[in-house]
């Protein structure tokens, strides 16, 4: 079989933090002309290389002064043609949800964090967390753009018990499928980011390389894309992750792309 694998970059959109200076001795309105000034965007002609930001020597007072600028006439153009682009958004940072408004042209696929699949005690499932969907939104993203919103879906809450029902039962797998692809369906979505790898920690290997597979076909045939994260092959120390190369070339013909997740603090060593 060929096939070609793509390794998308990821990004988290979120705010830049900030020291939490005391303002103890101002007024009411000191404070609220020193918050508006903080939180004012500026905007330039100039990108960062006519800037001189791409530099080896970062210096702080360079990203002091500039991390709140952008260039404005170039904020619908894209660099980084070489590859594809995957930027992640969450609920609890709305300024993730304005940048991703302002430069969605620069990214191949946005995923909001929103998405939750569940299967209840009865053995049915649930897609959780659509509430969270803001239609309004995915319009300013997409109108006029070709960027893909792709809601990240995680198999939240699953007991071992849970995950030996949906492995040992091929009906159980396609109603699993099934109810994800009618939430992506039925909310417009261009497919889904799939998080699942981690919370079987690397047991049932067969099963659940099994049942991707019928998701990224089932995905497919509905002309759905469709993005599986996976954690990092090693760990500190060179000690070996959850993820081999045989689970990689197993999966690799399936998907469309995957989402390498090495920022993740997932243990107290990290």
């Amino acid at each position: 079989m060929s096939w070609q694998v793509t390794w998308v970059l990821v990004i988290l959109l979120m705010f830049t933090l900030q020291p939490q200076w005391s303002d103890s001795t101002l007024s009411k309105k000191d404070k609220a002309s020193k918050k508006n000034k903080e939180n004012k965007v500026k905007l330039t002609t100039e990108n960062v290389f006519d800037r001189g930001l791409v530099t080896e020597t970062v210096k702080a007072k360079d990203i002091s002064r500039e991390h709140k600028s952008y260039c404005d006439t170039e904020k619908e153009l894209r660099n980084f043609d070489s590859g594809e682009v995957l930027g992640y958004v969450t609920p609890w940072n709305s300024h993730g949800y304005d940048i991703a408004k302002i430069f969605g042209n620069k990214f191949t696929y946005i995923s909001p964090v929103w998405l939750q699949v569940k299967r209840r005690p009865m053995g049915d499932f649930v897609i959780e967390g659509t509430h969270d969907i803001d239609k309004g939104w995915m319009e300013d993203v997409t109108k006029g753009r070709s960027v893909k919103i792709l809601p990240r879906i995680l198999f939240d809450s699953w007991s071992s018990h849970d995950f030996h029902m949906l492995f040992s039962n091929e009906e159980n797998q396609k109603e699993c499928i099934q109810t994800m692809l009618s939430a992506v369906k039925s909310y417009q979505f261009g497919g889904a980011v799939l998080e699942i790898w981690s919370q079987i920690a690397g047991h049932r290997k067969s099963e659940v390389i099994h049942f991707l597979e019928h998701v990224a076909e089932d995905f497919h045939a509905s002309n759905k894309k469709v993005i599986l994260v996976l954690p990092p092959p090693a760990l500190q120390r060179n000690s070996h992750g959850t993820v081999t190369q045989a689970d990689f070339d197993a999966l690799a013909p399936y998907f469309d792309a995957f989402s390498l997740m090495t920022y993740d603090y997932s243990g107290p060593m990290r």
